[in-house]
């Protein structure tokens, strides 16, 4: 069964590392036959959050917010890729999914993290534990997290070095855990759609 998964990633950093693990991980889910997308934050470019999309009545939201808007409601799985920013949460990630509510509701979303350091941004994983579960969705129990991203890929993308091998390691049964709760939710919404 081929899923429709968003793959959100929410650095602005100018010397971005995360965008390498959140392009590995689209291409690692395409090759399990998933049509995976990523959504990088910096290219949507939604403003800081005044307004957020179902706060502004039909054919009124800007066009990039709409066609977001529309890209979440008919993904069937999520994951979140996020560094770790001071301890917390990156603010271009939170600023973005912030924009929706009802589009992620009754989906089930994976996180991976990670950090420059050894701590592999556990800090921010389990932050986004908590807002993602009071965003509605269902957040898997399989982390995939990242040390020292610096050297965990080589030229070409790939996983390289003893942090890119345990990522390669993790992977299958990180992906393997969202595929089974994406099925499941799936399932579930064909048979009685969520009541909003």
């Amino acid at each position: 069964m081929s899923r429709t998964i968003l793959v959100f990633y929410g650095s602005y950093r100018r010397d971005r590392q995360g965008i390498k693990l959140a392009r590995w991980i689209v291409d690692s889910l395409a090759t399990r036959g998933d049509r995976a997308e990523l959504v990088d934050a910096m290219a949507v470019d939604l403003p800081m959050l005044d307004r957020r999309h179902s706060d502004f009545t039909a054919g009124e939201a800007p066009a990039a917010m709409d066609a977001l808007a529309d890209r979440i409601a008919a993904a069937d799985g999520f994951v979140f890729v996020t560094g770790e920013y001071n301890g917390g949460l990156q603010p271009g990630l939170k600023n973005l999914v912030d924009h929706y509510l009802p589009q992620f509701a009754w989906r089930p979303a994976a996180i991976a993290s990670y950090s420059a350091g050894p701590f592999a941004g556990i800090r921010a994983a389990t932050a986004w534990r908590t807002t993602l579960g009071a965003m509605g969705m269902v957040v898997t129990a399989t982390p995939l997290s990242l040390a020292r991203i610096g050297g965990a890929f080589d030229a070409d993308g790939g996983p390289a070095g003893e942090d890119g091998e345990r990522l390669a390691r993790a992977f299958p049964r990180f992906a393997d855990d969202l595929a089974w709760w994406t099925d499941a939710a799936k399932a579930q919404r064909e048979q009685a759609p969520p009541p909003f």
